[in-house]
């Protein structure tokens, strides 16, 4: 029997909603510019959902109480590493707001998406997530061009 590896980065994101309202952080990285979903790494023998929590925690203030997997993100970086992000939506939350070192934090509402600086696919992102028919988010690069496929 063959074992095959590849080098993976796990990650979460999380769309967290005050009712019409969803909260938004400006990315402070060059190469992923504009309004994403907070979120982050996990930890060595952290658990997904612990993860989520923790992320959130530290990069808004605010704890999430009922994080719901939504569906999966994968991409391959520049370097062929394999990106798994587990997206996550929550509707409940204790705490005060506040800015991190990874970017400034504020609530948008979810109409007004369309006519603000987002990252590349966050409304692709937001779509797969909202959609109960879809699990898995997959950003494909093709030479120099990214596209979306969902399944």
């Amino acid at each position: 029997m063959s074992h095959k590896s590849e080098m993976t980065e796990l990650t979460v994101g999380c769309a967290l909603y005050d009712g019409a309202r969803i909260l938004l952080q400006q990315s402070k990285y060059r190469d992923w510019a504009g309004l994403c979903l907070p979120g982050g790494h996990l930890e060595a023998g952290e658990s997904i959902v612990d993860a989520v929590v923790r992320e959130m925690q530290e990069e808004t203030g605010l704890t999430v109480l009922d994080p719901r997997l939504s569906c999966v993100k994968q991409f391959q970086n520049g370097a062929g590493e394999r990106y798994l992000v587990f997206l996550f939506t929550a509707h409940t939350f204790t705490g005060t707001l506040r800015d991190s070192e990874e970017g400034h934090n504020a609530w948008y509402d979810r109409n007004d998406l369309k006519d603000l600086n987002l990252v590349e696919d966050l409304e692709d992102q937001l779509m797969a997530m909202e959609r109960p028919d879809i699990s898995e988010f997959l950003r494909l690069e093709e030479g120099d061009q990214w596209h979306s496929e969902y399944r």
